[in-house]
């Protein structure tokens, strides 16, 4: 089956990961909304026992409520990686890296959107957490979860070797030794003609040959065979 060209396979990315990062971004807007209009402020609600509480709360610092009261910072921040990572997307080639992508851009338009529209105002509003499991002693969203989530996809195909058009640096490498190989055959093998042109214009030029094992040279064996005598000069 032929290869499909690549601008073919990088629109597809482009497609993945926008439709996974507006999931995201819906996902998360509707949950803070339920969220807002269903729960009461900084009231923690058991889900499933301890492991999973909801807890309405309003953060106007990074995600896990690092930084608080420098919001207006992490807005340009967003704004300045969002940008980035719509640049960035262009090179993509794969998936599981189109996967990746749509969960850190959805994950920072959704925390984005909440500092640019919910109150106290435009560029400082606060970020809607309501998510508290016993590991971690913060409160967070699914934003949160969503970029969290890239990260972790990210350390691991880095680990494996997983470049942005789906396939493994292992795999390079051998491609690149096997045409090395190629490459060096035909070389061994113009020497060995170099050499036995080389031979035979000797032979062409001379009528002679090195002797092997102690043997006398074409000429030799003539004057040999003339005077009955060797050829270094005694009787």
């Amino acid at each position: 089956m032929a290869a499909e060209p690549a601008s073919k396979v990088s629109v597809r990315a482009i497609v993945l990961l926008v439709s996974v990062a507006v999931v995201v971004l819906v996902i998360d807007q509707l949950a803070k909304w339920w969220v807002v209009n269903n729960l009461d402020f900084r009231v923690p609600k058991n889900i499933i026992g301890n492991l999973l509480i909801f807890e309405y709360d309003r953060n106007s610092g990074a995600a896990f409520s690092i930084g608080a009261g420098s919001t207006w910072i992490f807005s340009i921040i967003a704004v300045s990686v969002l940008v980035f990572v719509i640049w960035y997307a262009r090179r993509i080639r794969s998936a599981v890296w189109a996967v990746v992508f749509g969960l850190v851009l959805g994950g920072l338009l959704g925390n984005l959107s909440d500092r640019l529209f919910r109150p106290p105002g435009f560029g400082v509003g606060e970020v809607v957490d309501f998510l508290r499991i016993p590991l971690l002693p913060a409160i967070f969203n699914l934003a949160d979860t969503a970029i969290v989530t890239a990260m972790a996809l990210f350390l691991v195909l880095t680990v494996m070797g997983v470049g942005l058009d789906g396939k493994r640096g292992q795999a390079k490498v051998s491609s690149t030794t096997a045409q090395g190989d190629d490459i060096e055959a035909p070389v061994a093998d113009e020497a060995s003609d170099e050499a036995a042109a080389a031979d035979e214009g000797r032979e062409e030029a001379g009528g002679e040959t090195e002797p092997h094992d102690g043997e006398p040279r074409n000429g030799e064996h003539a004057r040999v065979a003339d005077t009955g005598h060797p050829v270094d000069g005694r009787a």
